[in-house]
Order: structure tokens, then sequence, then C-alpha cells
């Protein structure tokens, strides 16, 4: 499976302050979105179906990111998710907020995998190779 997802969106009025820019916590939104189509287009499951069928959860352990310049409203935006590092308890992403090829946001993700109880889980090797 590719390491590589591409999920685009479009800037929205709410996503933007009062200078019509979008509002810094928003990336943080569009970034998670795109995780989220990242494992559903690689595994074929949602979040829900995970957590029931596999017991598993990621959550947000570490998050870094840089803004270098600000999108603003009605931009057409793509995020690109690379997955830089896997193992069965663990994802390491690479996220880029881009516009017209021009970078305007990178963060690095780290996701942990737990179980149902809070506690650190694994994921099958089956859907470790499909990410």
């Amino acid at each position: 499976m590719s390491n590589f997802h591409t999920f685009k969106i479009k800037v929205y009025y709410e996503d933007t302050d009062a200078g019509g820019i979008v509002y810094y916590a928003r990336y943080l939104n569009f970034i998670e979105r795109a995780r989220t189509e990242m494992i559903y287009d690689h595994l074929k499951l949602n979040h829900a179906r995970l957590k029931k069928e596999y017991n598993a959860v990621f959550v947000v352990r570490e998050c870094n990111i840089k803004y270098h310049k600000s999108a603003n409203f009605e931009d057409q935006l793509e995020i690109h998710t690379h997955v830089i590092k896997k193992t069965p308890v663990r994802l390491n992403l690479k996220q880029q907020v881009i516009r017209a090829d021009e970078i305007l946001v990178t963060a690095e993700v780290e996701l942990a995998i737990i179980d149902s109880n809070g506690s650190i889980s694994k994921l099958s090797q089956k859907l470790l190779e499909k990410i």
C-alpha cells in the first residue's frame, strides 16, 4: 500500500478570522480530516469499525506544526500525508497543507494505538501492511 495520501479541502468562511485568513487552529482540523480519510482509504475501515472489530483507536501522542504562509477564504487546499514510520504501536506522519504547489503548513504527527481501556495496543501485521 502507498505511504502517501492526498485529501482536498476548500476554505470556508467559518475557517477564517476577521481578516479572512485561516485561523491557526483550523489547520489541526484539516490535518485530522486528512488522517481520518487516509485510514479509511487504506484500511477500508472507519474509526468505529476499527475500534469495534480490532479494539484499536488512533490517538495523537505528539504534534509539531510549522506555519509558513496563510491560507485564505475560498482557497482550494490539498493535505498531503506521508507515512514516515510505522510500528505495531505507533505511526509517524508528515503532513503538509498545500495551495497550488506552495507549502503553507508542515506538521509532524505521532499517533499511538490504544485499546478501549486506554492501554497501549498493537495493530495486526495485516492492518499495518495496508497503511
